[in-house]
């Protein structure tokens, strides 16, 4: 039998059957997860891997867009060590420089066995609130080195035929400032493994080994064949964009993230060369990631690509270590996923938007605003609060951009505001829209947040890792740019903003205090001279946009 035998309805349910499995993994991972940034925010991700390659088969529809290429770097890096896996066996793996992100997402991976012999490898990212690192949530804005974001884990067995190994967790819960959190979802994830080893396998025993494996393989070759489909109606030639981050956290000086896409036939090389060097401060990326990110900018603009490592194989990279989108150890990277990953995102999209100015919306905010605090609650015990920020989309041809859109590389949400004043002792005095952020064009961009709360503890610490201050979301085809983000702080009566705006780590903040994020609105797309007055004046009187 081979993939040309595959029959349509085959094809059609057993593709249903492995994302269903993927999204149940999602679920369960979901559901007893510890960390809030995991069950109610979202951030996780699980899926489908080669067992020869670490190829992505699927992953869940509502895992974190951005871990659709750094998971298959992370399970291929495990292969590479694993000599002989057994059923059961689970690795534990975090280091960004082995197919990650930066330290805090965590990921397992577990071989899965059918019948006795090696089938695919399951695999799951979490984003543990703390391992360690100089900040309560390793959001180190200011750190030189990757040892100062926290504990740097190179693949190791944690389960041995689903047995844990307690000197690990050991090690795990003693670097962090959370201990009971790391057990939960040391726990959470690993069980969402064994649901998607069941489900597998149930699978496997309905349709038999060989049919599923030719369904995984033609589907490759489908979304191989859908993406050299779309890059056959750019027109050839190269396209060129470049976004200007605001600063490394320790030198104030800008960072280009530079692409130049060539097109050619049905192929696209992302050549990344023209990027600044490697930076100092925790901005920098991976190469999984930064490959990661351009993959979600191309399925932003052509979004109906099914998600498997098909869409790579039309796809070049040129990303040197020359550049700041490469870096290698000791570099600092905690930066690297929430908000660097997004302003490749919008670089690509800049690229494409110049080949493809209907497809491509105007900018959109592009920063996480990743603010961590960590201090003594009133019951003496540690705590640390992560949480992250939606913001504006850009318009688009077709409509006004989307208000408070989650993170350009994620699906993640902010956590409840009940979940965030039970939790953690804060008063959340406004979250709202940001009034007067959208840019202002034939169809209008987005919102902004503006998210203010009131810290209720004796004393904590608070760390600051955003970007966008200084250069806002772009407008496109003569619409004009959104909002930039504005964060401040009101410490003891005065307020204040941090020195790099953006960024800043181990603030001192006492009861009383207050913290605010402003984040951007989404550029306009189109002249505002073609918006109608009726709805400009409308936009004026609901303060979307400061005036005509």
């Amino acid at each position: 039998m081979s993939i040309t035998d595959v029959d349509p309805l085959s094809l059609a349910v057993i593709r249903g059957r492995l994302e269903q499995i993927a999204d149940e993994m999602d679920t369960v991972f979901e559901r007893m997860a510890f960390s809030p940034v995991i069950s109610d925010a979202w951030d996780r991700a699980d899926g489908i891997y080669s067992a020869t390659d670490g190829s992505m088969i699927v992953q869940g529809i509502r895992g974190l867009p951005i871990f659709v290429g750094t998971m298959q770097y992370t399970v291929a890096s495990v292969l590479k060590i694993v000599r002989e896996p057994r059923p059961g066996d689970t690795y534990l793996v975090n280091d960004p420089f082995a197919g990650g992100t930066h330290i805090m997402d965590t990921k397992l991976v577990r071989p899965y066995f059918y019948k006795g012999k090696l089938f695919a490898m399951l695999a799951n990212t979490g984003h543990w609130t703390d391992l360690g690192g100089r900040v309560p949530g390793g959001f180190a804005a200011q750190a030189s080195d990757c040892y100062q974001e926290g504990l740097r884990i190179p693949p190791v067995r944690l389960f041995t035929e689903d047995t844990l190994n307690t000197d690990i967790l050991a090690i795990l819960q003693t670097n962090s400032r959370l201990p009971d959190d790391i057990m939960g979802d040391v726990e959470a994830q690993a069980t969402a493994l064994r649901v998607g080893d069941e489900r597998l396998t149930e699978l496997l025993d309905e349709y038999g080994p060989e049919l599923v494996s030719n369904v995984i393989a033609l589907l490759r070759e489908r979304s191989a064949l859908q993406m050299r489909s779309y890059i056959r109606d750019i027109p050839d030639g190269a396209y060129s964009f470049t976004e200007r981050m605001d600063n490394d956290g320790i030198n104030d000086e800008p960072l280009d993230v530079s692409v130049r896409l060539t097109v050619s036939g049905e192929e696209m090389t992302l050549d990344f060369s023209e990027s600044s060097a490697p930076c100092e401060g925790p901005m920098n990326s991976v190469y999984a990631a930064t490959v990661s990110s351009a993959i979600v900018a191309i399925k932003h603009v052509f979004p109906d690509i099914p998600i498997n490592s098909g869409i790579f194989d039309p796809l070049s990279f040129v990303i040197p270590e020359t550049v700041f989108l490469n870096a290698k150890p000791p570099r600092p990277v905690a930066g690297c996923a929430a908000e660097t990953s997004q302003r490749i995102i919008t670089a690509v999209m800049g690229a494409l938007a110049a080949a493809l100015p209907d497809r491509v919306p105007a900018g959109s905010s592009a920063t996480s605003n990743n603010l961590s605090i960590g201090g003594v609650d009133e019951d003496g015990e540690q705590f640390v609060m992560y949480t992250f920020l939606g913001g504006g989309y850009g318009g688009h041809q077709s409509g006004d951009g989307l208000s408070n859109g989650c993170s350009l590389m994620s699906i993640g949400l902010i956590q409840s505001v009940e979940t965030l004043e039970q939790r953690y002792p804060i008063r959340v005095h406004q979250y709202s829209l940001r009034d007067g952020s959208a840019g202002p064009g034939t169809f209008r961009g987005g919102l902004g947040v503006h998210f203010e709360f009131e810290y209720l503890g004796k004393q904590g610490r608070a760390s600051l890792l955003g970007d966008q201050s200084r250069t806002a979301p772009v407008g496109r085809m003569g619409g004009q740019p959104g909002a930039a983000s504005a964060p401040w702080f009101r410490l003891q009566g005065k307020t204040v903003t941090l020195p790099m705006v953006s960024k800043g780590e181990n603030v001192r903040i006492t009861q009383g205090d207050l913290i605010c994020m402003l984040t951007p609105g989404g550029g306009g797309y189109g002249d505002p001279a073609r918006r109608s007055k009726q709805a400009m004046a409308e936009d004026v009187a609901a303060g979307y946009t400061q005036s005509t």
